[in-house]
């Protein structure tokens, strides 16, 4: 079976198991006309914003611009706002963004697509488009050299380092307004007995994104130093520490879906005020679910139930609001990140808000976590969070 075939038996199976709200329209209402693939002889621009340039993997494609996706990323000024069709297929390749300026990613949707969408994108079936690559870390590499994309300014930006401090602070600022749509991001090469293996590296900057999925084992998520991240309705597959980070993430209606359990599903960094003050940095997972993935039975599962998360540093913030959890969560919810740091600090802070489902009894948490109240849980908003009273690098038009 192929990886995108693979992929999307796993995508379905995840769709059969779960029942969730329809919280998100599921299809962009300013791209749709964009997305939707055309009959054979019209543009697929047809409906595109003028800005917008077509990448097609058909070599003989006479509408296309370009055949591979960083190729017309390369193309274009560090500044001014641009849209990247991105035509059916798999893409074998780095994305790698440095330019400041807003960028979109769509990729074709069906033509028989329709909005409102009634169903949750990505969860019931794969998109039309998956961007792949198979590194994994070895001996000697920083971790952000496997990502499949890469969102930062420049490499230094992009690196992660070790330890709880990680890599040195950079003068720098990237792209002010990632975004991207009904994409699948995949990093083939990980499995169980590889080591990290990043889907994403997004450093210095401001992403979003909309019916995504992201597919790993290992550090599948990264939001690094002075990066903001929003991901709605969209799939997340790991297993050790696949969100982890140093920025500050909003997770709204996605899927966590464990494929086997070590260290926790969160592993994230924090800083002092005097490096960053007021600011919020965390991971924040909201309205969201936390399942086995269909292929969990198929790796070696390091333990039977799943840590919600472990300190990377004595500074990390992870709340966790009205999330359905089954039964892979242990009881107790956190973990001390290892045996050289075998306790949860009270300068770390755990938090959650009316979890459900059998992983969601907080009755036997440890006693550092909070639960917060009904006015506790008003102080964790997207604008709050993101310290902006409507962030304009989020499409609040695919929420409804």
């Amino acid at each position: 079976m192929s990886g995108s075939m693979l992929f999307a038996t796993l995508l379905a199976a995840v769709g059969l198991s779960l029942s969730l709200p329809t919280l998100v329209v599921a299809l962009s209402p300013h791209f749709f006309s964009c997305q939707a693939q055309k009959p054979i002889g019209v543009s697929p621009l047809e409906g595109c914003p003028s800005n917008t340039i077509y990448v097609s993997q058909d070599l003989a494609d006479p509408f296309a611009r370009f055949h591979v996706i960083q190729d017309a990323i390369q193309s274009l000024p560090d500044l001014g706002s641009f849209v990247i069709l991105v035509g059916a297929g798999e893409y074998h390749e780095t994305i790698n963004i440095t330019r400041r300026g807003p960028l979109t990613l769509i990729g074709q949707i069906t033509s028989d697509s329709s909005l409102p969408s009634t169903k949750t994108a990505n969860i019931s079936e794969s998109n039309l488009v998956q961007i792949w690559d198979n590194k994994f870390v070895v001996p000697g590499m920083d971790d952000a050299d496997s990502a499949v994309l890469t969102v930062a300014p420049s490499r230094d930006a992009a690196l992660i380092g070790a330890g709880p401090t990680g890599a040195p602070l950079q003068p720098l600022l990237g792209n002010t307004d990632f975004k991207a749509y009904n994409i699948d991001f995949q990093n083939r090469a990980a499995n169980f007995s590889i080591s990290q293996a990043l889907v994403t590296d997004i450093s210095y900057a401001n992403a979003s994104f909309y019916g995504c999925s992201f597919a790993s084992y290992q550090d599948t998520w990264y939001t690094g130093r002075n990066a903001s991240t929003f991901v709605v309705d969209s799939v997340i597959f790991g297993q050790t520490d696949y969100l982890f980070g140093f920025g500050t993430a909003w997770f709204e209606d996605v899927v966590l879906a464990n494929r086997a359990c070590g260290g926790g599903i969160v592993a994230w960094k924090g800083t002092n005020q005097t490096d960053a003050p007021g600011n919020r940095y965390g991971a924040y997972v909201s309205n969201s679910r936390i399942t086995r993935s269909p292929d969990a039975n198929t790796t070696v599962v390091t333990a039977d139930r799943c840590f919600l998360g472990r300190p990377w540093n004595d500074l990390a913030t992870t709340v966790f609001l009205r999330t359905d959890m089954d039964d892979s969560i242990r009881p107790e919810g956190w973990t001390p990140f290892n045996s050289d740091r075998p306790i949860i600090m009270n300068t770390t802070f755990y938090a959650e808000y009316k979890s459900s489902g059998a992983g969601g009894d907080t009755s036997h948490r440890i006693s550092l976590e909070h639960l917060l109240s009904d006015e506790e849980a008003r102080d964790f908003t997207i604008p709050l969070v993101f310290g902006e009273s409507q962030p304009s690098w989020i499409d609040f038009s695919y929420i409804h």
